[in-house]
């Protein structure tokens, strides 16, 4: 079953609800007589494998491939806090053809990295695909259990490295914000993505993170990891018991996103067109059991209302990095 909240449902291309829960792979549209695609897609992600995005990316194009009869594959293009895989997406031809999967790294990178442009301004929005809570996790070692007894820890044990997914990633003003409400002295740990974070944490290397749940989950479960909080409004339905950091007495509450994003210059149709492809992904049952499993909520709708919420957050983390005095040095 999909994760169920306040996005209970999915919209469907131009705003059309999708009756009937999900759909089988066979209903998909034959989109290859619109003339597109008729050749391989390319899946743009601007971090490393094994987290968040490159999960979303993978699981998509999975569907898709089957659906519609050409293949779709992930490539990603790392580095420089993802910018070098947003640059690649931005500037490539507007053909349908090269579609950025990220996060809401797109919103935060430009401030954090003083960049002369805004990704949520320059690209195109395609869909709002998926949104998660973030994770406040710690290394058994550590010796803590609880956001309590880690202030208490830090506080006596000033200087902390903390690992996020890299600079400017929506975990790395999760860590800073952190600290700050919580008047501890951390250091930020950047990775150039989720896997290799997840590895040095798991060895110990570096006792704290704040990252996607999707590849932590099966430490967690098997007792190799600790999950202190997330950084949701509510606690997602796959992870009722652990709190949300606000709950624990600290004003900090920032959920990711993961949507895909066109190059400009994109013909309106041919964005829709794509739109209602990767809609029709949403409902497929085995992304949906996937997406569930990784604390992932399936969102949909329109390049409107991704549009929308893309640039809303851009706001908040000029707002927030401002206020928190991040950078990327």
């Amino acid at each position: 079953m999909a994760i169920i909240g306040r996005r209970n449902f999915i919209k469907g291309a131009g705003g059309i609800a999708l009756a009937g829960g999900i759909l089988p792979r066979l209903a998909m549209p034959a989109i290859a007589q619109e003339k597109w695609p008729d050749r391989v897609v390319h899946f743009i992600v601007p971090l490393a494998p094994g987290g968040a995005i490159d999960f979303v990316a993978r699981q998509c194009s999975q569907v898709l491939t089957q659906a519609l009869g050409q293949q779709f594959i992930v490539e990603n293009r790392t580095g420089a806090g993802g910018t070098i895989g947003m640059d690649y997406a931005w500037k490539a031809t507007p053909d349908g053809y090269t579609i950025l999967i990220t996060n809401d790294n797109a919103a935060s990178a430009p401030y954090i990295l003083k960049l002369d442009h805004d990704y949520t301004k320059v690209l195109l929005p395609v869909i709002d695909i998926a949104h998660q809570p973030q994770i406040f996790a710690a290394h058994p070692s550590l010796g803590v259990k609880s956001v309590k007894e880690f202030v208490d820890y830090v506080k006596k044990n000033p200087g902390l490295g903390f690992a996020s997914s890299g600079v400017g990633s929506n975990q790395h003003v999760i860590g800073e914000w952190f600290a700050k409400e919580a008047g501890l002295k951390m250091e930020h740990v950047p990775y150039r993505g989720a896997g290799q974070a997840v590895t040095d944490l798991l060895a110990g290397h570096v006792k704290c993170a704040f990252l996607g749940p999707t590849s932590m989950i099966p430490h967690w479960k098997a007792g190799n990891l600790i999950f202190l909080a997330q950084s949701g409004g509510k606690r997602a339905p796959t992870l009722t018991e652990i709190p949300t950091i606000k709950e624990t007495g600290y004003n900090v509450v920032l959920e990711a996103w993961y949507a895909a994003f066109a190059p400009p210059g994109m013909p309106p149709a041919l964005v829709e067109q794509i739109n209602g492809a990767i809609q029709k992904s949403l409902s497929d049952k085995t992304l949906l059991e996937n997406f569930t499993k990784g604390s992932l909520e399936v969102v949909g709708g329109t390049p409107a209302e991704l549009d929308k919420l893309a640039k809303s957050d851009s706001v908040k983390y000029e707002q927030l990095v401002r206020e928190l005095n991040i950078s990327a040095s």
